[in-house]
């Protein structure tokens, strides 16, 4: 699929310029990875350059999101309940921490669901970044909570609160059921998508967290020793924030348009200098677009003359198939001039 602009001359000095009085000798290529109300300038039939993985994901991760919150929900309801009636305040407080796990998991599918928003005058990529704020946002949350824990985890070391060890160890059994199936429903897409990485880091997060309840709450009924509730906690805490942090890290690059982890920048620049005819390049850019799809634009100084439609098909697929790169935006320049183009140096963006 591609859309193809006017001819466009060569740039003379305007940053960013898109029209055609702005460019001399050359052609801005525009190749998207999504067809826009079903309209298009120009159709290459035989290359289709964004993967049609993206497009039949969204339902499936629908409906695990779906039972990921049912479930989650039901628990919570549960927990509260026993907690009321066994005077715990151990268990409320972790029904409360669930809760919050419900509401990032909502998180993360409205941004999965914004994601899938066509693109308008005002949002022209979309809602796409959506997901990118959720992931970040998630692992903020996870942290805070964490924290929360650590810290009610050094008060108790210094004032031990009496805890029904069995009736705790029983209900958070149950939450490790839930919370580890529920991971499990998005073990198979957090390789590809942060978004769902983090849906699946915070309910791994609250799986281990009721697996050292299980632990504390057997040891106290066992040796009577309280100390042990908020030992555990602590241990959990930091194998959590451990986890986390590289969740937070590519999260706040992808956010700041940092090139996605997996994206080899100087290898793709290798690859577009060796594509035939181009003298060289610069304004490269990539940066994702959401937690799924990777964008890149650059300008080619092909002196011969803009190569044809086929071959910037030829670009665009490999892009998507050798470094995952699903929208590629292109421009072609001439050099026929002294005028060099503003954005050739490499601290000019």
């Amino acid at each position: 699929m591609r859309h193809l602009r006017a001819p466009a001359r060569r740039c003379q000095g305007v940053a960013h310029a898109l029209p055609e009085d702005s460019c001399r000798g050359g052609v801005w290529a525009m190749i998207d990875a999504i067809r826009r109300r079903g309209q298009a300038v120009a159709h290459d039939p035989t290359c289709h350059p964004h993967s049609h993985v993206h497009g039949h994901a969204a339902p499936e991760i629908g409906h695990v999101f779906a039972i990921g919150i049912g479930l989650n929900i039901a628990y919570v309801a549960a927990e509260a309940t026993v907690g009321v009636f066994a005077g715990s305040l151990a268990l409320l407080a972790d029904a409360g921490h669930n809760l919050g796990d419900v509401l990032g998991l909502a998180l993360s599918w409205g941004a999965a669901l914004l994601s899938r928003r066509s693109p308008s005058g005002r949002f022209t990529y979309g809602l796409r970044s959506s997901s990118i704020l959720a992931a970040l946002a998630n692992a903020i949350i996870l942290l805070v909570v964490t924290g929360g824990i650590a810290w009610e985890g050094l008060r108790r070391l210094s004032e031990p609160i009496a805890v029904e060890g069995g009736i705790v160890a029983w209900v958070a059994a149950v939450g490790i059921v839930v919370n580890g199936a529920t991971a499990l429903l998005f073990a198979r897409g957090r390789e590809r998508d942060l978004n769902i990485r983090s849906a699946f880091m915070h309910m791994m997060a609250d799986a281990l967290v009721t697996a050292g309840v299980v632990v504390a709450g057997i040891a106290i009924a066992v040796t009577g020793l309280l100390w042990l509730d908020p030992a555990v906690s602590l241990a959990v805490s930091a194998v959590i924030v451990y986890g986390t942090w590289d969740l937070l890290r590519q999260a706040t690059r992808l956010a700041l348009n940092a090139v996605p982890e997996g994206v080899d920048a100087a290898a793709v620049r290798s690859h577009l200098l060796g594509v035939p005819g181009v003298a060289a390049l610069h304004d490269l850019h990539i940066w994702g677009m959401s937690t799924t799809e990777t964008a890149l634009t650059c300008h080619l100084v092909i002196p011969a003359g803009h190569p044809g439609d086929a071959a910037l098909s030829r670009i665009a697929h490999d892009l998507e198939h050798r470094f995952g790169i699903h929208h590629a935006t292109i421009q072609i320049e001439l050099a026929d001039s002294e005028e060099a183009c503003a954005l050739t140096p490499e601290h000019v963006v």
